[in-house]
């Protein structure tokens, strides 16, 4: 399940009956949990003190520690990756909240922009989950091209207008290098909507580098002003083809172990300035279903008390973004992954193009 680098423990059954049952009823109360009350509660014929050894074991293993304030224990990163692992049991979504979250989905699709969706769909995830969803943007580079037309402004730039995907109109200002007239934009704008239309992006700008470098002895004057204003018109900056939305950060402040103020403080600066956020996304989009990173795993020091749950989504097999919940390490597993993993394929299924 896309662990961060598995260890394997030399535990016995008991032992991780026992922490299976510590981590559950840690992530249900958010409390030290102590030896009598897992002696009680893990359905095993064992005394307390039984109990205190495993734990004795566990906690010498780095699974398990003891808070100063209490003689329970709780988890740690590493009982936590083992849970996840090989401990926990992911039951199917709901039929009806699979139901609610396609036609939510659907419906914004038909009505949206990909930022739009993107929006809802993080919105989606926050309100199922009560954490925080994040969803990236749909790479624009995998979407396709069906009209560009340029308009003269002043100096030596012009308004480049993109159709994209029939529903999503981006307007960039470029640099044309020398003042053009209406006319000669026009015949540009010809040019490129016969030769590159229906393409994707990724491709147009394939075949514009391959175009300029193996055929530039041979073009006349108006192939290559538009395959050079192709070009610039084309290639965002990062800025804008990098880019992700979340909701429900918020929600983050109901749990006790993240309500310290400067935890809060830096966790939200963390969302606002997205650059190290987005290249912990970036390594989930070469991931093949859904990824955990818990803790520490994130190499994110806002993340510290934070586990992240995400899987990419598709559009014609090709991934295009990355969508997950950010939530405390004590989050419900069980719940959040198949949440994760459904709300991932439905958004990939309305973005495709339809038949």
């Amino acid at each position: 399940m896309g662990a961060q680098g598995e260890t394997h423990y030399p535990l016995t059954e008991r032992a991780q009956h026992l922490l299976k049952t510590l981590v559950e009823r840690y992530i249900r109360e958010g409390q030290p949990v102590g030896s009598r009350t897992l002696a009680r509660e893990c359905g095993l014929d064992i005394s307390p003190a039984t109990v205190r050894n495993v734990m004795a074991d566990l906690e010498e293993m780095g699974l398990v520690r003891s808070p100063h304030t209490s003689a329970g224990r709780v988890p740690t990163v590493r009982g936590y990756r083992l849970f996840v692992d090989s401990l926990l049991r992911v039951e199917p979504l709901d039929e009806r909240q699979v139901e609610r979250l396609r036609a939510e989905i659907e419906e914004a699709a038909a009505e949206a922009d990909p930022h739009e969706l993107a929006e809802r769909a993080s919105e989606l995830l926050s309100e199922l989950t009560r954490m925080a969803g994040v969803v990236t943007v749909p790479r624009t580079e995998f979407r396709a091209l069906r009209q560009v037309e340029f308009l003269p402004l002043s100096g030596n730039r012009a308004l480049a207008i993109l159709v994209v995907d029939e529903r999503e109109v981006q307007n960039r200002v470029i640099d044309t290098g020398r003042p053009y007239g209406a006319e000669e934009l026009q015949r540009i704008s010809n040019y490129l909507n016969e030769h590159f239309a229906g393409l994707t992006l990724e491709e147009i700008r394939a075949r514009l580098v391959r175009d300029m470098e193996e055929t530039r002895a041979h073009m006349n004057r108006l192939m290559d002003e538009a395959i050079e204003m192709g070009r610039r018109a084309l290639v965002a900056p990062p800025s804008e083809e990098e880019d992700y939305v979340v909701s429900g950060e918020t929600q983050l402040m109901s749990f006790r172990e993240l309500s310290d103020v400067e935890k809060l403080r830096q966790l939200f600066e963390a969302f606002e300035q997205k650059r190290d956020l987005l290249d912990l996304l970036d390594q989930c989009v070469r991931a093949r279903g859904v990824r955990i990173f818990i803790g520490e795993e994130s190499g994110y020091e806002p993340l510290g008390e934070c586990s992240v749950v995400s899987a990419p989504y598709t559009v014609e097999g090709r991934v295009v973004g990355v969508l997950g919940v950010i939530g405390p390490t004590r989050m419900a597993y069980d719940r959040v992954i198949p949440i994760v993993d459904v709300t991932a394929r439905l958004l990939g299924a309305a973005l495709n193009p339809r038949a």
